[in-house]
């Protein structure tokens, strides 16, 4: 069932790629760059004419140059791909808000009703129980019958949960590269910006420094956009680790309550 799952969330993760790509891109093409480059022949003009003028600030400069698109496809990446498991995360969540073993209050269980439970548990639907509450609630009933250990039992469960706690951390792994990269990709822009303004030093000695003021926007633009979106990306980032623990957690209280505090062995088993 693991290998229906991986293909499902790696196809999700190659086509919100070139989605986002189209959209950024067309984006870009259409808009930001002609909205761009009008605004600094306009601020050309007026200098020109009135050389003290002050320039100023347009949004769509700061942000026309390929790093910052690169970062922006980057970003949006990351958020597709973080609201897709939040989704999931979602959906486990609202299992612990339903009565899974359907039992009475107050009525023990004993290792004759482990086949019961374990069938009630089998009639979810198919993506139902590969979550972590039903697999939890599975291993420990399944421990239980076979050891008639009540604390075996409960060991089975923190077990599940903190294997499936370690899976959902590893499946950050993507996220984490993402937001490694996006500050990496406006350095790169810093670099080349930097460097291009180097090759503008002579004409800036002559007295124009028009190219060294440009490439020098670029540097920095790429910097402060990349860091910008760094920011926000991370805090998207652990409020999905928030919802992870508290799901680890919530599982195994739901565990600990609806079934390892019910579990009874009879004394003459």
């Amino acid at each position: 069932m693991r290998r229906k799952n991986f293909p499902t969330e790696m196809i999700f993760q190659v086509f919100s790629l070139l989605l986002v790509f189209i959209i950024v891109h067309g984006a870009y093409v259409a808009l930001i760059r002609p909205q761009a480059e009008a605004f600094l022949t306009l601020q050309q003009d007026i200098l020109a004419q009135q050389p003290d003028a002050v320039q100023s600030q347009s949004f769509y400069v700061v942000i026309r140059d390929f790093e910052q698109e690169a970062c922006l496809i980057l970003f949006f990446w990351a958020v597709a791909i973080l609201v897709f498991k939040g989704v999931a995360l979602w959906k486990q969540q609202g299992q612990l808000d339903e009565d899974l073993l359907q039992l009475p209050g107050g009525m023990p269980i004993g290792p004759e009703d482990t086949r019961e439970l374990l069938g009630r548990l089998q009639e979810l639907p198919v993506q139902s129980r590969q979550f972590l509450l039903p697999g939890a609630l599975m291993s420990a009933i399944h421990r239980f019958a076979s050891t008639r250990n009540i604390q075996d039992a409960a060991t089975a469960v923190s077990t599940a949960c903190d294997t499936h706690g370690d899976r959902l951390e590893s499946e950050l792994s993507i996220i984490r590269y993402i937001a490694w990269a996006i500050p990496s990709v406006g350095f790169i822009g810093t670099v080349r910006g930097i460097g291009a303004a180097l090759s503008q030093a002579h004409r800036a000695v002559e007295g124009d420094i028009t190219g060294v003021t440009q490439n020098l926007g670029v540097a920095f633009n790429s910097t402060f956009i990349a860091l910008v979106i760094s920011i926000i990306l991370m805090f998207f980032i652990h409020q999905l680790q928030l919802r992870q623990e508290r799901l680890i957690l919530d599982a195994d209280a739901y565990c600990q309550q609806n079934l390892i505090n019910k579990l009874r062995i009879s004394p003459s088993a």
